[in-house]
């Protein structure tokens, strides 16, 4: 079990601007979900099919990307915010 703190849910909800599905960097063939704060930041990002096959759900569902970004407001690392700190 990963011992990795989450931001709370409240707390993201606050700094969460938008979850963005974009092409992955090194494989053209996967997808990311990027991350970005209200300050157009990126804060962190998640492998769309690997966290789409770990929740178990059909990636064809509409309501797969509403279970997925709740999912993702609940595991935003702790750490995502602090990289700006000034």
């Amino acid at each position: 079990m990963s011992d990795e703190k989450f931001m709370p849910y409240e707390k993201a909800r606050k700094v969460v601007a938008r979850v963005m599905e974009e092409e992955h960097l090194q494989d053209p063939n996967r997808r990311v979900l990027t991350v970005y704060d209200v300050k157009d930041r990126e804060l962190c990002w998640f492998d769309a099919d690997d966290l789409v096959a770990e929740l178990g759900l059909d990636p064809k569902k509409a309501e797969t990307r509403e279970a997925v970004v709740e999912y993702i407001f609940h595991h935003i690392p702790q750490w995502a915010l602090s990289q700006f700190d000034e």
